[in-house]
Order: structure tokens, then sequence, then C-alpha cells
């Protein structure tokens, strides 16, 4: 007699995981949310946007990477759900989105009820941090493929903006200013790198090097959300609001460029901060290039707002009032030449 428990799937464990994650789902909820978890599909209540004159609706997926390998080692699993929910919301609020709704897929080689609802509750937080619901989601056991103690993470969100407040490259100007918002460290961008440093160096996750806690905690600092501290310089300051940049995989330079139209290069003053205690530490011991550790890593900005000259002390005022230390990073001037980048950095940084 065969079983589907024998093959390695076991579903009274799944139908545990489910209930232990409920709370955290409620939790993680708005009033628009109709019904609970359990059912085949999420529903949100979409009609406060007939109030809208064309509401656009955005989405974005993302996933945590192979920082969730760093998460097994350390056998710590409530922080990585931040991280993915930070990848997938911050990506809408780029446009002036806000995110509404988001759900989730998590893969498993054998599930662990405690360790599924320790990856949810890290969901849930996250979207709490953003004002977004938690409407739904998949764990999927694959025995045989993944090993028992492997997992993976992804996610998508769904957020809405009125096209006559969609933020964009169309927007940006010569002479604006751009206010870097810091990292909480080196997010869930760039850990294959992370990884192959680990191994060639021989580090040891659990030890303390010149860090205040282990290497291991301090690589798993959850990602910065940016959602509600953006949607609240929309909502005070939109006509001085040109866009955001998401600093994320291909670093800083690169996310910026993708929201500068051609003509103009967004310039960064290295100067104006420093690199992160922690990507110093891994760039050094490891001897990376200073050009693939600034097109893998986000240097310390995990998010980026190009606004009007005339608000910039107003903007990192607000940021401070709600307990973001901005700065001025840099300003958006013409390019030199047709072929120039839309993008660059300059200068050393600091310290």
């Amino acid at each position: 007699m065969a079983t589907y428990k024998d093959s390695g799937v076991d579903i009274d464990a799944g139908d545990r995981a489910v209930e232990l994650m409920k709370a955290s789902v409620a939790r993680a909820s708005r009033p628009e949310v109709m019904g609970g978890i359990g059912g085949f599909a999420g529903l949100f209540d979409a009609s406060s946007l007939k109030n809208m004159k064309q509401p656009l609706l955005a989405t974005s997926t993302d996933g945590v990477g192979t920082k969730t390998e760093i998460a097994r080692q350390m056998g710590i699993y409530d922080t990585i759900g931040e991280d993915l929910v930070a990848m997938v919301v911050d990506d809408l609020v780029v446009c002036g989105a806000e995110p509404l709704f988001m759900t989730d897929y998590i893969a498993v080689g054998k599930v662990i009820p405690e360790r599924i609802a320790a990856i949810v509750s890290g969901i849930a937080r996250g979207c709490i941090k953003a004002g977004t619901a938690l409407v739904g989601g998949e764990t999927a056991e694959h025995p045989g493929l993944l090993k028992e103690d492997e997992f993976d993470i992804a996610g998508a969100a769904t957020g809405v903006v009125d096209a006559d407040l969609q933020l964009g490259a169309h927007r940006v100007k010569s002479g604006d200013l751009i206010v870097a918002m810091p990292a909480s460290g080196i997010h869930a961008n760039g850990f294959s790198l992370v990884r192959h440093i680990l191994a060639t160096q021989e580090l040891d996750l659990t030890r303390n090097y010149d860090f205040d806690k282990s290497l291991g905690e301090v690589l798993l600092t959850p990602t910065e959300i940016y959602t509600l501290d953006c949607l609240a310089l929309i909502k005070a300051q939109h006509a001085n609001i040109r866009t955001f940049s998401h600093i994320t995989g291909g670093g800083l330079a690169d996310n910026t460029a993708r929201v500068v139209p051609a003509g103009l290069t967004a310039i960064y003053d290295r100067s104006t901060w420093a690199l992160p205690q922690e990507m110093k530490f891994l760039a050094d011991i490891a001897g990376v290039p200073q050009g693939d550790l600034e097109r893998t890593w986000n240097v310390g900005i995990g998010m980026c707002a190009i606004v009007d000259p005339s608000v910039g002390d107003l903007i990192l005022r607000s940021l401070a009032a709600r307990g973001m230390k901005a700065w001025i990073a840099g300003s958006i001037e013409k390019a030199e030449n047709e072929g120039a980048a839309r993008s660059l950095l300059k200068s050393e940084y600091k310290g």
C-alpha cells in the first residue's frame, strides 16, 4: 500500500501550519478584505477605486533569493518574510501606487508547521509595516526536489494609483535633488556574492567579528520597508515629488538610471555617506572590486526620491519626523553628451 505521506507529503502537517499562521495573517489585514484565509481565492473590495478618475492597477512579484540559505543555516525563519514584502511593495510605490494586497508562495522540502508559521509571521509583519493586506498564499511541499530543511519564498502584490498622480521619469527635470533613504543592511540582493565570500574566506556566521551581534544575524537584518514613508511624501508634496527608485539588484546607479530620462544624468556624491560596515567588511576581506560591489549591493541607500529642489529641506524634515534619517545625496544634471550614463557616482565614500 502506498500513501501520499509515504511519498513525502504530509497533509496533516500542512493543516497544522495553516492553523499556526492564522493569527499572523489576521493582523495583516485591511477593511477592504472580504473573508479570511482558507478559501480558493482572496477577496478585496475595490469599490473605493470608483472615486478615482482613472485608477491604474500596478502589480509586482519577487522573491528573496539566496538570502534564504543564510536563514536556513542560522535556523532563523521569522525575519525573511519582511524581506519578501519589501522587495515587492517598494517596487509598487516607485510609480506612486499604494500597495493594496499581497499573496505569498512558500516551497519546502518538508512541511514543518512551526517553521512555516515563523516565515508567515515575518510576511505578515512586513505587510503591516507597509499597510498592505495579506489575503492568501500557498505552501507547497516538494519532497525529492528540495531537501527537508530547504525552502524558497516568493510573493506578488497589487496596488493602485490614479493616472493623474502617477510618478515616473517623465516628471524628472534638470536641477532636481536626490534624497537618499538609508538601507537597513544588504537587504535581499547580492547574496550569491555574500555566500561566495562566506565560503572562500571560511567565515563563521555565528561569530561576531567586529559587529555587536553575530555575522549571521547582521546579514539577516530585514530589508527596510519604505512604502508608508513614500506614500506620506506623495500625499503631502505630490507636485514636488518626481519619482522614486527602489535600489535592488543591479545597484544604485543602474536602478536610478531606470527613472532618469534621456538627456539627463543622476549624479551621486559618495562623500555624503559612508559604506555600511558589513559591506565594507565583506569587500575588504575578499578583495571585492568597487565596481562589483556597487553593481551588486545597495551601498547603503535602499530608496531614493527625486524631488523639486525647492522642497529638499522640507522632505528631509518630513522624513526625520517619521524616524527616517535621509540626506541629499546628489542631483539631476543635463547629460554631457547623447551617450552619457543616466546615473553615476563620484568622489569617495565618507570615512
